[in-house]
């Protein structure tokens, strides 16, 4: 393919004008080499500009992404919540990406809220995974009730399960459960007796080696990282509590970055797991870095980003997803991870 044609003739004045800035603006433009992104090679001799229809194809838990690139859990059981989730399952439809939703506590005992989860119909084919806490989990599996989870699956016609695992958060809650057995015991006993693919993910500090080496072992589909540097429900919680003790407050800071999770999941045998990569990604490159870097099947898991359009319009999230979008295929059309020793 070609050099498209300019967009202005050079006796324009939009060419001049530009030239003018070029002049004035050039003192301004200077970098200092210390700023410089040192993660990549830059290769601009390799490069085209993505076109409107370029896709990153990607298949993830046996379903074809045009994207990598996953909406996370964020909300369920309020009065916005299914504006939200509307809007993040037409974008999930439309550009074939995958989508979890926020917690499906309120359908165990009540379908009450269903409407604010029932979006199959706008994703179509696109994978679509219910949410439900450990605490949940755990006290289904106490009163040997497991298959009301498989009756909120089937009432939002999802694919498949998240648990999450917030011990932390429940801590920090005011009138949080407490656990009596660790969320790998809970897992353990309860996974031979769930049929669908299950994911588990943390909610804002992430893994450690330990943690990771036992998901890794159980039967599990995948792992969501919900890494330190994000959206902290920890901290959301010590937010909500006016008498949060000081006692409490240095727990808030203990947790795994994503960049260190992508190094210690590539130190693992993976075991044929699958990972959404969440937590702490402050742009499109840091998200193509840590994808590029983890050896295993992968996905970017985004929340935060999604949330404030999604409030707003569906028209206001396409183009919030199109300039990502476009800033993910430059990078991969562009850059190259170095190698490091």
């Amino acid at each position: 393919m070609g050099m498209s044609k300019s967009l202005y003739p050079s006796d324009s004045f939009e060419f001049a004008q530009r030239k003018k800035d070029h002049i004035e603006l050039t003192h301004q433009s200077k970098t200092a080499v210390s700023t410089v992104d040192d993660r990549f090679n830059y290769e601009p001799l390799f490069f085209q500009h993505p076109t409107e229809s370029e896709v990153w194809s990607t298949n993830f838990l046996g379903f074809n992404l045009d994207y990598p690139v996953w909406v996370s859990s964020m909300t369920g059981g309020t009065a916005s919540a299914k504006t939200i989730n509307e809007n993040l399952a037409k974008l999930c439809g439309e550009f074939k990406l995958g989508m979890g939703l926020g917690s499906c506590r309120a359908l165990l005992d009540s379908k009450e809220r269903l409407s604010d989860f029932a979006v199959r119909k706008f994703l179509g084919n696109q994978p679509l995974f219910a949410n439900i806490g450990i605490a949940q989990l755990a006290e289904l599996l106490n009163s040997h009730n497991l298959l009301k989870l498989e009756e909120v699956i089937k009432a939002v016609e999802a694919d498949g399960l998240i648990i999450h695992i917030n011990p932390l958060q429940e801590w920090f809650q005011p009138g949080g459960d407490r656990f009596s057995l660790s969320p790998l015991v809970t897992l353990q006993r309860s996974l031979d007796k769930i049929s669908y693919p299950v994911l588990v993910k943390e909610v804002g500090q992430g893994f450690g080696p330990k943690s990771l080496n036992a998901l890794l072992e159980l039967p599990i589909a995948g792992i969501e990282f919900g890494a330190y540097g994000g959206t902290n429900f920890t901290l959301l919680e010590s937010l909500r509590d006016s008498e949060s003790s000081a006692y409490r407050a240095p727990f808030i800071n203990v947790g795994h970055t994503a960049s260190e999770m992508v190094e210690m999941i590539n130190a693992l045998p993976y075991r044929q797991k699958q990972f959404i990569i969440s937590g702490g990604m402050n742009s499109p490159l840091d998200a193509f870095e840590l994808k590029t870097k983890l050896k295993a099947p992968s996905v970017i898991g985004m929340a935060s980003a999604f949330l404030t359009p999604a409030q707003t319009s569906y028209d206001e999230l396409k183009l919030h997803f199109l300039m990502m979008r476009e800033s993910f295929l430059v990078a991969r059309n562009l850059l190259e991870l170095k190698d490091r020793p």
